[in-house]
């Protein structure tokens, strides 16, 4: 199964010229995943070879505006286009986030009055007091749940922290699990963690030759995990003829944060194929970044040596930097510069580092152990 990642947006605060407010893509076959919606994402997802009807979950890291302001518009534009199929009912599109979020939506839509020709579905997740300091912190008056829901809003789930694993488990299914982490910003800010299932080995076809077992149904029975039963008699494993197992993939995208909290984003991200974590500024404004909820280059290079990931994307730069091919002799900031203070950090541990910048995507193979 293919699997990629595209950027749409790669700019911190604001959408200019140069680079669109955060949001990604995660593109498995058939569906899309974005992760956060800034301001303009609709209008980047057209020039993109993506397809906004194939989003299907939607993951919100945390609510400031150049995370969030593009989603009523997006929805809105998603339905505007979609052909209704009579036989068939439409997709509800379920959106993850944190508590305000369904507020922050039905408020948008009811008082737009947009109505939408798909069902939705808010699930938020519930902070802790020690992932902002005091003045981001909601009032409960503002995130209340009126329980009165928008026409096309289905209930949604409220997901309290787990304390054994340190996690929120948003989602399992049958090929992925997802889960949700605390991150230190200037309000609640979550990191999310996309784990595929691991993949059944290859069949040994030539030993299922030898034990007279022909291509057909009984394979895949094997393949399924399943044992089996030859006209013999003789019970065959699957153990016994299939190959090492091929591990999942997973993608690991983090919001804005100056700092992890607890051990539940260690855990989660551990091997990550890819993390995505923000280097809003260089590692010389250090101090700002931080005062700002922000990380820097060598931060995010810190992080991606403990979770022991294969690669590091950075991404959420600061307006300042223009994209690689825009820079022009002169400028102060160079992008270019981020990347080498990740890989000065990262020197020595394998792990590779790249600068997102929107329109890229980087394609997710299948790593076979042997």
């Amino acid at each position: 199964m293919t699997m990629d990642l595209t950027f749409l947006g790669t700019g911190s605060a604001y959408p200019s010229p140069h680079r669109g407010a955060s949001a990604l893509v995660l593109r498995t076959e058939g569906e899309c995943w974005l992760f956060d919606c800034g301001e303009g994402t609709q209008t980047q997802l057209m020039k993109s070879q993506l397809k906004a009807s194939r989003i299907t979950k939607v993951f919100i890291s945390h609510l400031h505006g150049d995370h969030l302001f593009g989603l009523p518009g997006l929805l809105c534009t998603v339905s505007l286009n979609l052909n209704p199929c009579p036989t068939q009912p439409p997709t509800c599109v379920d959106i993850y986030g944190p508590q305000g979020l369904r507020q922050f939506l039905r408020v948008a839509l009811e008082l737009t009055s947009s109505q939408l020709l798909f069902p939705y579905s808010v699930h938020e997740l519930e902070p802790t007091t020690d992932q902002c300091p005091t003045e981001g912190q909601l009032s409960p008056d503002v995130t209340a749940d009126s329980g009165r829901l928008h026409p096309q809003e289905r209930a949604g789930r409220t997901i309290p922290l787990d304390v054994n694993s340190d996690c929120y488990v948003i989602l399992e299914e049958k090929r992925f699990v997802v889960k949700a982490f605390r991150l230190f910003h200037r309000v609640p800010s979550f990191g999310f963690s996309v784990q595929e299932h691991d993949w059944p080995g290859r069949l040994n076809t030539e030993l299922l030759k030898d034990l007279g077992l022909k291509p057909g149904p009984l394979y895949g029975r094997l393949k399924a995990g399943e044992s089996v039963t030859l006209e013999n008699g003789q019970v065959v494993k699957p153990s016994e003829v299939l190959e090492e197992a091929i591990p999942g993939r997973k993608v690991c995208v983090l919001g804005d944060c100056s700092s992890l909290l607890g051990e539940g984003p260690l855990r989660a991200c551990h091997r990550a194929d890819i993390l995505v974590h923000e280097a809003t500024l260089s590692d010389e404004h250090r101090e700002k970044a931080v005062d700002h909820g922000h990380s820097t280059p060598s931060m995010a290079a810190a992080v991606a040596q403990a979770c022991c990931a294969r690669m590091l994307v950075l991404y959420h730069f600061s307006q300042r930097y223009k994209p690689a091919g825009q820079h022009k002799e002169g400028d102060e900031d160079d992008v270019l510069e981020l990347r080498r203070q990740a890989e000065e950090a990262l020197q020595g541990t394998g792990i590779e580092v790249s600068l997102a910048e929107d329109f890229l995507t980087i394609p997710i193979p299948l790593i076979r152990l042997h």
